[in-house]
Order: structure tokens, then C-alpha cells, then sequence
């Protein structure tokens, strides 16, 4: 599994010119779904992105001291299968790593619901639509978590 986590000020997503998924501060997760990928996975990954401290204390201070949830943070999730696009052959990627849909699908559906259980707003796009996603990066911060199945 892999994120690309974001910091944000703010973001939103679009499907066919609708607004489908919006938030104010906290985190962006784009996120791609391994075809080797299990609960122990988005486990590991819910963890990390709900507690990772990338947010400053109240203080306004440069040390990041908090996590989305300690700020009462929201997330948009957002899933794409390109995050395991292959480049190193060719001049086309190879998206051989990528789960096939129906897993991606219900990977990532439960991935969006154990991050709801935490108690945060969490908002996504539509899972297999063309979606345009705006950011904006606070910071910019961005990291990739990735966590490949044992």
C-alpha cells in the first residue's frame, strides 16, 4: 500500500465538474491499493496516517508536534492505482502491481471506513472516475508512506 500524504490548508475533488469531496485543514491521502495488500496493511496505514505529527503546536512554532487528530484535522482520500505505475521499462507504465479493481475497491472502501471510525471527517473522491483534485499544500508537506505486505 501507498500514500501520499499531504499536509493542506485546504483541498477539494471533482467529478464531472461537482464537488463530491471537500476539507478544510488536514490531510490529502492519495492512495494506491497493492494487488498483495490486507488488513494488516490499511491497519498500519490508518495508524500512521492519523498519528504522524506534521502539524505545528498552538503556538504557531516551526517544530511539528501534533497529528491531524490531536488538531481535529479532516482528510480527503482519494484513490489512485498510478502510485504503482512501473516507469523503469518502456515509454508506457506498467501498472502490473496494481489490485484489480474489485480489491482495489474494497480495500480501499475499508480503509476510508476504519479512518471514519476514528471520529475525524473524512471526505473522498469516486473511486475509478477521472477526478480533479485540488491542493492546497500547506507548508508544502508532502510524504510517501509506503507498507508492503509481509
Amino acid at each position: 500500500m501507498r500514500v501520499i500524504i499531504q499536509r493542506v490548508k485546504s483541498s477539494q475533488v471533482t467529478v464531472n465538474g461537482e464537488i463530491v469531496g471537500k476539507i478544510g485543514r488536514g490531510l490529502n491521502l492519495l492512495v494506491g491499493i497493492a494487488d498483495t495488500d490486507t488488513d494488516a496493511e490499511l491497519d498500519w496505514m490508518v495508524r500512521k496516517c492519523l498519528e504522524l505529527r506534521l502539524f505545528p503546536d498552538d503556538d504557531g512554532g516551526e517544530r511539528w508536534q501534533k497529528s491531524v487528530q490531536e488538531i481535529g484535522g479532516q482528510l480527503l482520500v482519494i484513490s489512485q492505482f498510478t502510485l504503482y505505475g512501473d516507469c523503469r521499462k518502456g515509454r508506457r507504465p506498467s501498472f502490473d502491481r496494481s489490485a484489480e479493481p474489485k480489491l482495489a475497491a474494497d480495500l480501499y472502501n475499508r480503509f476510508v471506513a476504519k479512518l471514519r471510525d476514528r471520529g475525524l471527517l473524512v471526505e473522498t473522491g469516486e473511486f475509478g472516475a477521472m477526478m480533479e483534485v485540488m491542493i492546497e499544500n500547506d507548508g508544502p508537506v508532502t510524504l510517501i508512506l509506503e507498507r508492503e505486505a509481509s
